[in-house]
């Protein structure tokens, strides 16, 4: 059975590609999977995260990869993946263009896209996801490609916005996660949001749900589409 591998990429920094890719390497490693989580970030933010988990919680073997290789070591050594991996989580970098994208990508990864209800956002996501059909398009991969609302607070009129927006890209859409003190909290102590309290935790299972849906039922299809009205209004801009 092939490693599945789970793309975390947005060009817009502070979206929270790290929150997403910790979360969804620990849910896995708390399910016995080996995981494998590759940081490009050059704050390795998920490197510093993973040396405060602590027994009885699962290691997570998180890769440096934004540091480049020397002299004892090669780029594809570093990026190796090791016989009885099950899962590999890449954490992209800030400002990752249509090139670095697509030497991060390989045939049929599971790519998630996170955004903020913030208007440069929106506009810098929907730049992004025109450049990721294009090389969708230029290389013919299969990509799965979903996007989740980071830190919203629903009912505000920013959210909304966020909400028409999404709603009018050909991607789904598969859930908003909650602007909560929990994430950062959970962070500190090298934990996922699932991995805390029961208590703490219950509206962020709710909200991960769909999610760890999608990565895990839905079925494999291509997601090369026509570019949406949303995102040609904005190349003409």
């Amino acid at each position: 059975m092939p490693i599945q591998r789970i793309v975390i990429a947005n060009a817009k920094g502070g979206c929270g590609k790290t929150t997403l890719a910790t979360n969804i390497a620990s849910y896995y490693a708390s399910r016995g999977k080996h995981v494998r989580l590759f940081d490009h970030d050059h704050q390795n933010s998920a490197l510093h995260w993973s040396r405060r988990r602590q027994e009885p919680l699962l290691p997570i073997d998180v890769v440096n990869a934004s540091r480049g290789p020397d002299n004892r070591m090669t780029r594809s050594w570093q990026l190796r993946v090791p016989a009885g991996t099950d899962l590999v989580v890449v954490d992209t970098p800030a400002g990752v263009g249509p090139s670095e994208l697509a030497a991060l990508v390989v045939e049929r990864d599971y790519l998630i896209i996170p955004v903020l209800p913030s208007p440069i956002d929106i506009h810098a996501t929907a730049h992004f996801i025109k450049d990721l059909l294009l090389v969708g398009r230029a290389r013919q991969r299969q990509l799965k490609v979903s996007v989740v609302a980071n830190r919203v607070r629903k009912n505000t009129r920013m959210y909304h916005a966020l909400e028409r927006f999404l709603f009018s890209l050909d991607i789904p859409f598969v859930t908003a996660l909650r602007d909560t003190q929990n994430y950062p909290r959970a962070i500190d102590q090298g934990l996922s949001v699932l991995e805390l309290k029961q208590r703490q935790r219950k509206l962020e299972q709710e909200q991960w749900a769909p999610l760890l849906r999608w990565l895990q039922d839905a079925p494999f299809e291509a997601q090369i589409h026509p570019f949406p009205q949303s995102i040609k209004r904005l190349d003409r801009a």
